[in-house]
């Protein structure tokens, strides 16, 4: 079965103030359904090595193939539509913009994406709402709900486009214990039901023991 995400042999070089090599040689893959984390020491690459695997960074060695296919090499148009169509985003920080309503915070990735009309995207944004149990919100200024809230939130967001994979760089960083529970709780189900792929990078030991597999990080390599 092919994997959602391979990297092979990627290698990523800083040359300013000096030549320093960031990642040295990083192979690995991500199965269909799999839930995997990315752990390792500060400094250590996991958000240099995220930053490529999401297609933001494209100044590096390797290859990196989503759902099969070659994207090292293309465009940057080509790859901000692949991004769109396949890769969801959590991050540390939700990234809402506080001006707008839950609702049209998440129809925002679609709309950007602009397949399907806009009663579409509206339909679409409320299901996901109601699968991370905040439909109830839909209609609030997003500066107006609590922390915990907004993460999942940004989740929603993330799956508005039915992504292959979803990305996270510390989701739960910014979280107390009972939201980290929560948004890791989301993730397993979105998984078994979804039949999603994720790769979260994190700190937290206890989130990632409870990952199908922990990628570990040392130095800019795969320990």
């Amino acid at each position: 079965m092919n994997p959602v995400l391979e990297a092979k042999n990627i290698n990523k070089f800083f040359r300013k103030p000096v030549l320093f090599q960031a990642l040295k040689d990083i192979s690995f893959s991500v199965a269909k359904g799999e839930f995997a984390s990315i752990m390792g020491k500060s400094g250590c690459g996991k958000s240099t090595l995220l930053y490529i695997l999401s297609t933001m960074d494209t100044d590096y060695e390797g290859e990196l193939f989503l759902n099969g296919e070659l994207i090292s090499g293309k465009t940057k148009n080509e790859l901000a539509t692949i991004r769109n169509e396949h890769i969801g985003f959590v991050f540390q920080f939700h990234y809402l913009l506080p001006e707008f309503t839950i609702l049209e915070n998440v129809m925002l990735p679609a709309k950007k994406l602009g397949i399907k009309s806009l009663e579409e995207i509206e339909h679409d944004a409320m299901e996901k709402l109601k699968l991370l149990h905040i439909e109830e919100q839909a209609l609030k200024i997003a500066s107006r709900i609590s922390g915990g809230q907004k993460q999942r939130v940004a989740i929603a967001r993330a799956l508005i486009n039915n992504p292959t994979i979803i990305m996270g760089d510390e989701p739960t960083g910014n979280l107390d214990s009972h939201n980290a529970d929560n948004v890791f709780n989301i993730f397993k189900e979105l998984r078994e039901e979804q039949k999603l792929s994720l790769l979260v990078v994190t700190h937290d030991k206890d989130f990632a023991d409870k990952t199908d597999r922990i990628i570990e990080m040392g130095d800019g390599m795969i320990i």
